[in-house]
């Protein structure tokens, strides 16, 4: 696809994903064997062509706004965590991210906020948090919940220690 076409996608409403692909890798991992997985540059809307092997592991992290938009990728998911971040904090990363690591101008990043981050946050990102099996508020700077978390996760990984392989 031409630069030209990719620069008017819409990358935050949930048709512009690959969430075929995610199932499809998500479910190979769960059964135990390795994905090869794309790998994506944002300076260019586009995949370098390079694949990064991926090991199936006892616990595996998703991660992702429109990670819930999907039924099919929810049902995945055994811990749905929602990180809930004030709207300033989240433009203010964007926009530092974005100017950084994406070499795009302060104009364009608000541009593109407003006109179609901040609408999709509003129909599709916040509605998912509904689908959350724990909601943490703060922006993740909530010290109590990740210390769920994390003890969640250690009781996971110590689950799978003992039990035996398949």
């Amino acid at each position: 696809m031409p630069r030209s076409i990719r620069d008017h996608i819409n990358f935050d409403h949930p048709d512009s994903l690959e969430t075929d692909l995610l199932i499809e890798h998500l479910t190979r991992l769960r059964q135990g064997q390795p994905i090869d997985q794309p790998v994506y540059d944002f300076r260019t809307h586009s995949r370098t062509g390079e694949m990064r092997r991926i090991e199936p592991r006892p616990v595996i992290l998703v991660e992702g706004i429109l990670i819930f938009a999907d039924k099919v990728l929810r049902d995945l998911i055994d811990i749905k965590i929602f990180v809930d971040t004030d709207a300033d904090l989240r433009f203010i990363r964007r926009l530092t991210r974005d100017i950084a690591e994406r070499g795009r101008t302060l104009e364009s990043v608000v541009d593109q906020y407003l006109s179609t981050v901040r609408p999709m946050h509003l129909e599709f990102v916040e509605p998912s948090k509904r689908y959350a099996d724990l909601i943490i508020p703060e922006g993740g700077f909530n010290v109590v919940a990740l210390d769920v978390v994390i003890a969640r996760i250690e009781s996971m990984l110590g689950e799978a220690e003992s039990s035996p392989s398949i």
